[in-house]
Parts: C-alpha cells; structure tokens; sequence
C-alpha cells in the first residue's frame, strides 16, 4: 500500500482525533471510517500498528466500524491515506492528556521516588517493568529499602540485578544478614515471574512513601568528595574532630576518601599511562616531586615505576634538578591528579580498586 511504502512498513498511531459518531460525514467519509481505512491498511501491508493508547470506548469503535465497512476502491483508499500522511507531517508535537501517560513520557526523566509518588497519589499502578527502576537505584537505597525486607525478598532482589551491584550491595550488609541472603539465593529457582514481579512491584511502591531527596549522594559520600580535596592538615583535623563526634562516621568517610596517598592501594598499575597522559605535565611533576620530598615516596614511585621507562627517567631527571617544591604548590598538584583520576572514574575510563 502507499502508506507503507512511505514509511518503510511501519507507523505507530499515537492517537486519533475524538472519533465522531457514526455516519458523520467530511467528503464522503466520517472520521472513524477513515480511522478504519488507516487501520485495516496498516494491519493489510504488514505494518507495525499500537492502539493501545487510544480510549476502550475509542478502540471498540474502530472494531465495530471496521466491520461495518463495505469494500472501497484503490482511489478512495488512497486519498484517505494521503490526507492521513498529510495531518501528521502537519503536526509537530503532540502531549499527553493525562498525568499517567506525562509520567510514561517522562518517567525515566524524573527521580524514581518521585515518579512512584505520582503514580500512586494518581491512583495508577506502577510502571510496567519496576525492575528497571529498581535497577537505576544508587546502591545506597537500594541497601535502604532492602534493611526492611525479608531475607527471601532480599535473595530475589540480588538475583535480579547485575552482578557487580548486588556485591556491592551484599557488602554494605552486615556479615550474619548477608550470609543468608546468599544461602537464600540458592533456593530461589522456584519462585514464579509473577512473584517476582509482585516483589518488584512492591519495592517500586515503597518509593512512593520516601521523601524526595535533595542531594544524589550520602552524607558519608558528600563530606569524603569534600575532604579528597582538601589540604592534608585541614582533612586530618577534620577526621579528628569527626572521630570524637561520631566514630562510625568518620570510620565511613574515610574509606570514602581517595587521596593521592591511595593511589598505590586503589589504581592498577596498567591505568597509570592513561593517568600520566591526562594530567599536565607540570602538575604531574609538581606532584611527584612534593609526594618525594615529603614522605610519600609510595605513590610517588608506583606511579614512576609504572609509566614509560623513558618519561620516568626524564621526570626524575628534572626532579633532582629541579628546586623544592613549596607546600600549597604540592597539594594543588596532588589535588589535580587525584581530580583527573575522579574524572576518568567518572567516565569509566579506569576503575578504582577495592580497598
């Protein structure tokens, strides 16, 4: 058909016009007889056709009109399809009527706790698949949300995600809880999809019943991005002050913190040609420098003995010729090299190993 062959066999129809009552006529044809002539075109050609959005009332409309329709000829069909290409070349954008279909469009645009809030003030089931949304949630909710479940729920939730983050996850539990989890999992082959999707289903609508969140990150996260730039005499005053104040949270920032002291711990040493081509040179020497002069031979000498033989001998040249370093020079740079890293995290250019 001439539809189909305009657009490559496939179109889905959003919506139709509100669908006028039987025997209404615009040249010769109504528009739900139109609305049949597009349908049974499409579904004759082999295209792909989704009228799932429209209305009962609107689809069973089209059915009953469909089979009232009496056999038409090759111009009219054409011109009904025509002026059908006609309309939608003609329309720019189209909008939701209600929230439930803004939240379909927007959905993976908004915060997940929010979108399931909506959901449920709008009275609407949560979204079809929740384990996408379960999946997209950072691992600290995740941990969260998963404190008040049931072991067996917990052995489905893990099973259901990618492997690195349930690991993550099942580290950030505590050792007893997590050992039952993972017996848990090695008995949960006869749970059925639909328990599966119930359980999904049940921790999406919990989302719903968290406030909104106004940062992304944990405090432990925030306060250890903070301290990773911060100078060594003020990050250790702090840790200081924090360990008399709350032990247990200064014990999570600093796992939290990556310095450049951690680098020989956290970097593999295959990353470090992709580190040192990143940082400016003067940084880097900068860095090297102060990190010799001052205690730190230890990431200062993985990170030489692990870039080209020829860089490293040309960089402890114009050390050793080199004059001292002054302190704030030498954090700055330190500073630089540990952001680079961050950033080619970030990236996912390198990984940061487990400590």
């Amino acid at each position: 058909m001439p539809l189909i062959d305009r657009h490559k066999g496939c179109c889905v129809i959003p919506s139709f016009p509100e669908l006028p009552a039987a025997g209404s006529d615009t040249a010769g044809l109504s528009k739900r007889e139109k609305a049949a002539v597009i349908v049974r075109a499409l579904l004759g050609g082999g295209g792909e056709l989704s009228l799932s959005t429209l209305a009962i009332e609107q689809q069973t409309g089209l059915m009953d009109q469909m089979r009232q329709m009496s056999p038409l000829d090759r111009a009219t069909v054409e011109a009904v399809i025509d002026e059908f290409v006609a309309e939608l070349e003609s329309t720019a954008l189209t909008f939701p009527k209600d929230i439930g279909g803004t939240l379909d469009l927007m959905g993976k645009s908004l915060d997940p706790s929010l979108a399931g809030r909506l959901r449920k003030e709008a009275g609407l089931a949560p979204q079809l698949n929740p384990w996408e949304t379960i999946a997209g949630l950072p691992v600290t909710q995740l941990v969260d949300l998963l404190a008040g479940e049931s072991i067996e729920v917990c052995a489905v939730v893990l099973s259901k995600l990618q492997v690195a983050k349930a690991a993550e996850i099942l580290g950030a539990l505590p050792g007893e809880r997590a050992r039952r989890i993972t017996y848990a999992i090695s008995v949960t082959t006869g749970v059925t999809p639909q328990a599966i999707e119930l359980i999904g289903i049940s921790i999406v609508d919990q989302l719903g019943t968290q406030p909104v969140q106004a940062f992304d990150d944990s405090p432990v996260e925030r306060v250890g991005a903070i301290l990773n730039f911060a100078h060594a005499q003020t990050r250790d005053d702090v840790l200081v002050g924090l360990d008399e104040t709350d032990a247990k949270f200064a014990e999570d920032v600093r796992k939290s913190i990556f310095t450049f002291a951690n680098i020989p711990e956290r970097i593999d040493p295959r990353d470090v040609p992709k580190i040192t081509k990143d940082v400016a040179p003067e940084q880097l020497l900068t860095a090297l420098s102060a990190a010799l002069s001052t205690g730190m031979e230890a990431p200062a000498n993985f990170i030489l003995d692990n870039m080209s033989k020829r860089m490293a001998e040309s960089m402890r040249d114009e050390i050793k010729d080199g004059g001292p370093v002054s302190q704030a020079d030498g954090e700055d740079a330190m500073s630089a090299v540990v952001a680079t890293i961050r950033e080619m995290e970030a990236a996912g250019t390198l990984l940061l190993l487990a400590e």
